[in-house]
């Protein structure tokens, strides 16, 4: 899978774009304005995988925490961090007003659709990138299907009712997500910023990757190689934001669109804000262009297998390895398969480095183990599972 070729930004220790690994981005929900329990909330995005983090800074209370916020970050061990402040309406004179702010954070958001909110004229925008250049600070130039520049959109709509087949008034507004974005960056790059990411997020799946689609062929055409940030936003929580974004996204990594990535969820009370992180972590790892942790296949079960044995297994497993990535880093790579009856079970056993295939409902009570494609030896009795873990630390060991 090749990558769209885009320039590659350094932002603390972090690079973004060029040969650089797909990063994963999440933002907080708390409030700002409380610096301990934003900073908390920064950390365990972090230590959950998060390599880059978003926070609003939307009034003059957000604004001032962000030192202390930094402050307490680098104290915790988070010094390379890289935090993004995510600005609207009101971003350039909050940067203005607060030097401290626009020097603490690493990396900005603008949103060209609402920056100059109501205006004839983009002066914000102008103020606000040259702040940036200022701070040599990068951008994320993100148009949003919800928040779109209607200047432009009225413009461009008023030009294809002119059309002798128009388009329909959904492709006018994909079309005019990417030209607020495209032309944003370079009102940008022509103002003197040379570290710009790109994003075009819609909530429907469809016209997001049409969207995306459509800005890589733009930035090819016009020899531009900004990053892109991906995501499907507004996509909604549990399975409907899981499936969705992981589709999305799926398809435009597919084509080797993205530098960063985020899975956009509306969590349930008192869910972990970190969910997301680990669906990113998820969809990268099963494309397979970053590996965080040993992969475990196992069946979905039938009337053949044992449900619930095999089920608690797989699930034992799974929450065996899940931390994996720091107590054994080069095992991230690993394939463990358990399997539930012996149909597929020696067969998927065999194209895994160790597995387990479990007997079914009418099969003799043993659990053939297989090490790198081969038969190792026969699990019986009522210990199968921790003699299976025991046999599964050897093998890392070794």
């Amino acid at each position: 899978m090749q990558r769209f070729k885009t320039n590659k930004i350094q932002i603390k220790n972090t690079l973004i774009g060029g040969d650089s690994p797909i990063l994963i981005q999440s933002m907080t929900n708390t409030d700002t304005s409380d610096p301990k329990a934003t900073a908390e909330q920064i950390m365990q995005l972090a230590d959950a995988g998060s390599e880059i983090v978003r926070i609003t800074v939307n009034n003059e209370a957000a604004a001032k925490a962000v030192p202390e916020i930094r402050q307490i970050l680098n104290e915790k061990g988070y010094k390379e961090l890289p935090i993004v402040g995510d600005f609207h309406f009101n971003g350039h004179k909050l940067l203005k007003d607060y030097p401290e702010m626009a020097k603490d954070l690493d990396k900005y958001r603008i949103n060209p659709g609402n920056c100059d909110y109501a205006k004839a004229t983009d002066d914000n925008f102008t103020e606000f990138i040259k702040i940036a250049i200022e701070h040599d600070k990068a951008v994320r130039i993100g148009a949003n299907w919800g928040s779109l520049d209607q200047k432009l959109l009225s413009k461009m709509m008023d030009e294809n009712a002119k059309r002798i087949k128009p388009k329909s008034d959904k492709e006018v507004l994909v079309d005019a997500i990417v030209e607020s974005a495209f032309s944003s960056a370079l009102k940008a790059e022509k103002l003197g910023l040379n570290k710009i990411i790109l994003s075009v997020k819609m909530s429907d799946l469809n016209d997001m990757v049409n969207a995306y689609e459509k800005l890589a062929a733009r930035m090819l055409k016009e020899a531009k190689n900004y990053p892109l940030h991906i995501g499907l936003t507004e996509a909604g929580g549990g399975m409907q934001g899981l499936v969705a974004s992981s589709a999305a996204l799926a398809i435009l990594l597919r084509q080797g669109i993205g530098d960063t990535i985020r899975i956009s969820l509306t969590p349930a009370p008192n869910e972990a804000r970190t969910k997301e992180v680990e669906a990113c972590k998820t969809l990268l790892q099963s494309l397979g262009i970053r590996s965080f942790k040993p992969k475990v296949t196992s069946c979905p079960g039938c009337g053949r297998t044992d449900s619930s044995y095999f089920q608690e297994l797989a699930s034992d497993i799974n929450e065996y390895v899940k931390d994996w990535q720091k107590k054994y880093p080069k095992a991230k790579g690993l394939n463990i398969a358990v399997m539930g009856c012996v149909v597929n079970g020696p067969g998927e056993s065999k194209h895994a480095d160790i597995a387990i295939s479990l007997p079914g409902n009418s099969e003799e009570k043993m659990a053939p183990v297989y090490l790198d494609g081969k038969f190792y030896k026969t699990l019986t009795g009522e210990n199968i599972k921790e003699s299976f873990l025991e046999i599964l630390e050897n093998y890392i060991q070794e």
